[in-house]
């Protein structure tokens, strides 16, 4: 069986794409797989990596709001298609699958237009533009989070990857705090924005580094590519504390393996991650797009596995008050621990290589 397996962008759609590639080669040896991304992404670096063969297309963003980039949606829509239906076209595959994003509305309407058959992922708990369409005209349609509004949807979960669904903490946890060069035994803070980083989160991190310090507590901040290169960017206080700053973590199993705490955002694979490897977060949902960060983290929070804070209130003064206290109590960590991670599939990847499979074979709707 041939796939195409389109995304891209970010790790928000990279990472679920990965983990159902790998899930795909597990399941069926013989499987060829095709990725199908952007120039502009992440995908340039991490899929290659990987060892999946990638084709690109142009990019084709949709403006949320009116504006002169509005007027050129059709005519970038029509160019993209026609690049992916070439692709298509050689690649041959048996199905198509999107993970929501710029290249993902090509690849829905080249399904469309060689009837090929279509699973459409939604990472988030709200959809995306892409994912509204293409749920619509998709053979199946998966999601990451209970009650998200599409379509026929099936509750699968978000594909992790398999050294992150698998992961023991507590057998990793002296390997982690020594690659990251930690204290053994310290209470261990992680911060990170995502795969870009977050401006918001260092600027308040970093503030209330002396604070954090004077606490005892040791802090991983992954502050993104151009964290420190910011001109914002202030060197942490030296409290006698270790507090690394790295601008990427390869190895996120090692972070997570690490941390006794997290503060990210509130990205699905942010939250999919911490929650089923049973971290405690505080999570700040970004407060640009469609509100779909605040709604990833509500499930976790309502359970008790993870705190929320609106990111205007995400200060060094609510860091210094606020971590410090949760970390000073072993037994509402481990509480928040276990409440996250009773919430989500830890098979998520094989789930959706399953009904990817299923669909290329002919199953589900025509």
């Amino acid at each position: 069986m041939r796939v195409l397996l389109a995304g891209g962008g970010t790790a928000g759609h990279t990472s679920p794409l990965l983990a159902t590639a790998d899930a795909l080669q597990r399941l069926e040896p013989e499987v060829a797989i095709t990725c199908l991304g952007t120039p502009r992404g992440l995908e340039n670096r991490v899929v290659p990596e990987a060892g999946y063969p990638l084709e690109l297309v142009p990019p084709v963003p949709l403006p949320r709001r009116p504006s002169g980039d509005l007027a050129k949606v059709p005519a970038r829509l029509r160019r993209a298609v026609k690049e992916t239906l070439a692709i298509v076209d050689r690649v041959r595959p048996d199905v198509i699958v999107g993970y929501g994003g710029y290249v993902s509305m090509p690849a829905y309407l080249a399904a469309r237009r060689r009837r090929l058959p279509l699973v459409v992922h939604e990472q988030n708990a709200l959809p995306g533009i892409a994912n509204k369409f293409g749920a619509r005209v998709a053979t199946r349609v998966a999601v990451s989070f209970p009650d998200t509004p599409l379509p026929r949807a099936e509750y699968v979960g978000l594909p992790v990857r398999r050294m992150i669904a698998t992961l023991d903490r507590a057998a990793l946890r002296a390997e982690a705090r020594a690659a990251f060069d930690l204290d053994p035994d310290l209470p261990t803070l992680v911060v990170t924005g995502g795969s870009q980083g977050a401006r918001r989160l260092n600027q308040a991190l970093v503030g209330a580094s002396a604070a954090l310090g004077s606490a005892g507590i040791q802090v991983l901040h992954v502050a993104g590519p151009k964290g420190t290169s910011d001109p914002s960017w202030r060197d942490p206080v030296d409290a006698g504390v270790p507090y690394r700053v790295l601008p990427y973590v390869e190895r996120m199993d090692l972070a997570l393996a690490a941390a006794d705490l997290m503060v990210c955002r509130a990205g699905a694979s942010s939250v999919v991650e911490a929650a089923s490897t049973g971290v405690p977060a505080i999570f700040v949902p970004l407060p640009i797009g469609n509100g779909e960060q605040a709604l990833n983290a509500r499930p976790v929070v309502a359970a008790g596995g993870a705190l929320s804070c609106e990111d205007a209130d995400f200060t060094a003064d609510y860091v210094a008050a606020t971590v410090p206290e949760l970390l000073g109590d072993p037994d509402r960590i481990a509480a928040m621990g276990r409440a996250a991670a009773d919430l989500v599939p830890s098979d998520a990847d094989e789930r959706l290589a399953a009904i990817t499979l299923d669909a290329g074979r002919g199953g589900g709707r025509a």
